[in-house]
C-alpha cells in the first residue's frame, strides 16, 4: 500500500512528529508513506530520514505528483486547497481527512467544502476533537486514533547513555521545567512569563528551557519580553533542538528532579505530554480536554485551574519539592505512554482502519500487520 498525506506546514510540532511515527512503523508492515506539504517551517529534518517529501506550492507540480504516483489512499490533513488538486488530478482513489486544528474557527475553512470529493471518513486524535468535528461536518464517520510515541526512542535514559556534550545542560542543583513547543497565542508563552516571574522572586534553585518557536510567529516578540522582564537567568531559550536529541533533553529534565510545563489555551493532542511521559518526566498542565485524556491527574503528573498562574505555580512547586512523588510519577508516565500511547498499539489502529478502507489485496499481509 502507498499512501500519501498532504498538509500545508511542514513544523517540528506535534502533527508531524506523530506522522513521522507512524511512517516508519507503517514502513515495518509494507505501507510506505510519502509526505506532500506547500510550506517549510524547519520540520524537515524531522522527516526527511523517514519517507519522501514534496515540498511545493506549485498547483501544476501537486497536480503531476498525485498523478504519477498511483496512491492507494491520500490522507488531507487540515489543508483545504488539497480537494481542488486531487480533483483537478482526476484521482478516484479513497481519500481520508485528519481533522487537527482545535480552534473551531480555523478548523471550519477545512471542512466547509471538499469541491466534489466524497472523504472516507473523518480521523482525528482525541474526543475532544471528535466533538468539535462533529459540530461543523456530522455526515461523515469520525474515528479518534491517539497519536503515539515511539517508546524504545522516548524512552527514560540511564545516566551513563545521557549525551551530556550537548545543549541544553542543566545547572548544577537546579531543578528544569521544560516548556516545548510553538511560540505563538495558543501555547500562550505569556502565562509562562508570569510564572517565571514569580518563581525568580521565590527561589533561585529552578530553571526554565523554553525549547522550540526557531521559527514561530511571536518569536521576536516573546525575545524581547524574555530581555524586558530579565528572565535571562531563569529562563534558558533554545529555538532549535533536533529532535533526534530530545530524548536527552528530557533525561535531562528528569535527572534534575525536573517536570514540562504546559501553558497551552487548546490542543487537539498534545504530542510533547506523551513524549514527555514516555521518557519519565512528569507533565503540569491545564486541566482541560483533551489534557485530561493524556495525563492522569496525581500519577503521571499534575493539573492546574484554567490559566490560574498561582494554581501553577502550586502544582509545579508539589512536584519539583517532593523527590518521592516525582520518582512515583515519573514510573508511572513511562509505563503510561507505553501502555496506552505506544506506536505500536495505536499504529496498528490506523493500520486496521486503512485495510477496511482501501479496497486492495493484503493476502499475505495479514499476519505480519496484526501482530
Amino acid at each position: 500500500m502507498k499512501v500519501l498525506i498532504i498538509w500545508r506546514l511542514l513544523t517540528v510540532g506535534g502533527v508531524n512528529a506523530g506522522w513521522r511515527n507512524r511512517a516508519v512503523y507503517f514502513k515495518k508492515h509494507g505501507i510506505d508513506t510519502e509526505f506532500l506539504y506547500t510550506t517549510d517551517h524547519g520540520g524537515l529534518h524531522i522527516m526527511e530520514d523517514v519517507a519522501p517529501v514534496y515540498l511545493t506550492k506549485d498547483k501544476k507540480e501537486i497536480v503531476k505528483i498525485i498523478k504519477q504516483n498511483a496512491y492507494d489512499a491520500i490522507i488531507v490533513v487540515d489543508t483545504a486547497a488539497a480537494y481542488k488538486w486531487i480533483q483537478k488530478a482526476n484521482y478516484q482513489g479513497p481519500v481520508i481527512i485528519e481533522a487537527r486544528t482545535p480552534e473551531l474557527i480555523k478548523l471550519m475553512p477545512h471542512l466547509k467544502s471538499f469541491e466534489g470529493i466524497n472523504p472516507l471518513t473523518i480521523i482525528v486524535p482525541s474526543h475532544y476533537q471528535k466533538r468539535l468535528v462533529s459540530i461543523l461536518t456530522d455526515s461523515i464517520p469520525r474515528n479518534v486514533i491517539y497519536n503515539g510515541v515511539d517508546t524504545s526512542f522516548f524512552r527514560p535514559l540511564p545516566a551513563e547513555k545521557i549525551d551530556m556534550n550537548s545543549s541544553p545542560l542543566p545547572e548544577n542543583g537546579k531543578k528544569v521545567v521544560g516548556w516545548i513547543g510553538r511560540l505563538d497565542k495558543r501555547k500562550n508563552w505569556p502565562m509562562l512569563i508570569e510564572i517565571a516571574k514569580q518563581i525568580k522572586a521565590e527561589r533561585d534553585d529552578i530553571e526554565f528551557w523554553v525549547i522550540g518557536g526557531a521559527q514561530s510567529i511571536q518569536r521576536e516578540e516573546f525575545a524581547q519580553t524574555w530581555k524586558e522582564e530579565q528572565l535571562s537567568d531563569i529562563i534558558k531559550w533554545f529555538p532549535v533542538i533536533p529532535y533526534q536529541q530530545m530524548p536527552h533533553a528530557y533525561a535531562k529534565i528528569r535527572s534534575s528532579g525536573g517536570c514540562t510545563l504546559a501553558t497551552t489555551k487548546s490542543e487537539s493532542f498534545g504530542n510533547t505530554f506523551i513524549e514527555s511521559m514516555a521518557c519519565g518526566v512528569p507533565v503540569v498542565a491545564s486541566n482541560m480536554m483533551p489534557v485530561t485524556e493524556l495525563v492522569v491527574q496525581g500519577e503521571t503528573g499534575l493539573l492546574f485551574r484554567g490559566q490560574n498562574v498561582q494554581d501553577a505555580i502550586k502544582q509545579l512547586y508539589t512536584i519539583l519539592d517532593n523527590p518521592e512523588m516525582h520518582q512515583q510519577m515519573s514510573n508511572q508516565a513511562a509505563k503510561h505512554a507505553q501502555e496506552k500511547f505506544d506506536i505500536q498499539v495505536v499504529a496498528n489502529q490506523y493500520i486496521s482502519l486503512l485495510k477496511k478502507l482501501i479496497p486492495i489485496n493484503h493476502e499475505g499481509n495479514d499476519e505480519v500487520i496484526d501482530q
